[in-house]
Parts: C-alpha cells; structure tokens; sequence
C-alpha cells in the first residue's frame, strides 16, 4: 500500500513487537530521509497492535492483510461488492509488497527469507483452498 503496511509478528521477548516496530520504523525513517535530503517524521503516528489471540481472528487477519491491496484495485470493493474476483486474486497474488507468494510457495521473493510459514497454523491444506479462501472473503459483501 502507498500510505501504510499490515505485518504479522510473533513475539519472541517481552515487548518484542514494539522494540521491533520502534527499531524498523526509525530506521526506514533514517534511510528514507537521508536518500531523499530531508528531515521529519515519515508516519502520521505510532503503530497499533492488536493480540490474535484466537485461530478465527488469526484467520481473518491473514485475508485482510492479503486482500489489503485490492482497494487498489477497486477503492469501493469492501462497501459494493467486487467487480472481478479472479482479477482481484491474480492481482493480490502478483501485488510486489505482499507476503502471499511466500505463502504460495512462489520462491520469486527474496524477502520471503524473513518469512516463517510454519509458524503459521495450517489453515489451508493446499495452496488452492488459500486462493479459495481468498476468493470467499472477496466474494462477501457486508
């Protein structure tokens, strides 16, 4: 996305995710300011965190964070419905700033180093029942 980024942490220490997202955001801050000649804060605010603590929620966020760059796509989606969810799939699935080819087995990636897919529950047993998934959730209208 242009103006901000989902990412899923596991903490592996106290305060894990929040020492994390403090060292990533000041240093992308520092890289981006010193590439670009400019000074400032790059994020509107501090980060928000909310507990997966149950395997719906954690479901549920695995599809909002790969379905995040359909608004892209079809700004309206969520409130009208999809216009083509099999575009919108092949989109989210080609979509350079995501993790879901790491998670389609897609090797392409070489961010996909810093993913570790076992620790993510096996919701889906074959990469079709994730895109079927997917499509289900791009398929409701709320």
């Amino acid at each position: 996305m242009p103006n901000h980024f989902h990412i899923l942490l596991t903490p592996i220490q106290e305060h894990g995710v929040s020492l994390f997202m403090n060292k990533l955001c000041t240093s992308y801050s520092m890289y981006f300011n010193k590439k670009y000649q400019r000074t400032g804060a790059l994020f509107e605010g501090k980060f928000k965190a909310k507990h997966a603590d149950t395997d719906e929620y954690l479901k549920y966020l695995f599809a909002y964070i790969h379905l995040n760059p359909v608004k892209l796509l079809q700004p309206d989606w969520k409130e009208k419905g999809i216009n083509n969810p099999e575009e919108a799939y092949k989109y989210v699935s080609n979509f350079q700033y995501s993790s879901l080819k790491d998670y389609q087995n897609d090797m392409s990636r070489k961010e996909g180093v810093i993913i570790t897919k076992e620790a993510f529950p096996a919701y889906f047993e074959t990469s079709v029942g994730r895109k079927e998934e997917l499509l289900e959730w791009l398929n409701f209208k709320a």
